[in-house]
């Protein structure tokens, strides 16, 4: 199943290999932990002002920022063919 990650680290990589978090926190004059957060790809939200801060700081896309990936996992099918008959979705009714 596809996942959302951060691409900040590889972004801040290319850019400068010795940018540091805390001197990018300072340079878009944004929150430290929320850098970090995205850093290390713990952010449940991307704040919109921080990827537009970040996209105009390392004139990027956010597309380059925030990427999808597959995260390996695969969803089980169920295979009918293996005598896996299932649950009917109609309703069988008996009248007397």
């Amino acid at each position: 199943m596809p996942v959302i990650r951060s691409n900040l680290k590889e972004v801040m990589k290319q850019y400068d290999p010795k940018l540091s978090i805390r001197k990018l926190a300072k340079d878009v004059d944004y929150h430290f932990d929320s850098i970090r957060r995205m850093y290390k790809d713990e952010m449940v939200q991307y704040p919109r002002d921080l990827l537009l801060k970040l996209c105009i700081y390392f004139n990027i896309q956010p597309a380059q920022l925030i990427v999808m990936e597959d995260d390996g996992y695969r969803d089980c099918a169920i295979d009918e063919s293996d005598g896996y008959q299932g649950e009917s979705n109609e309703r069988k009714t008996t009248r007397n």
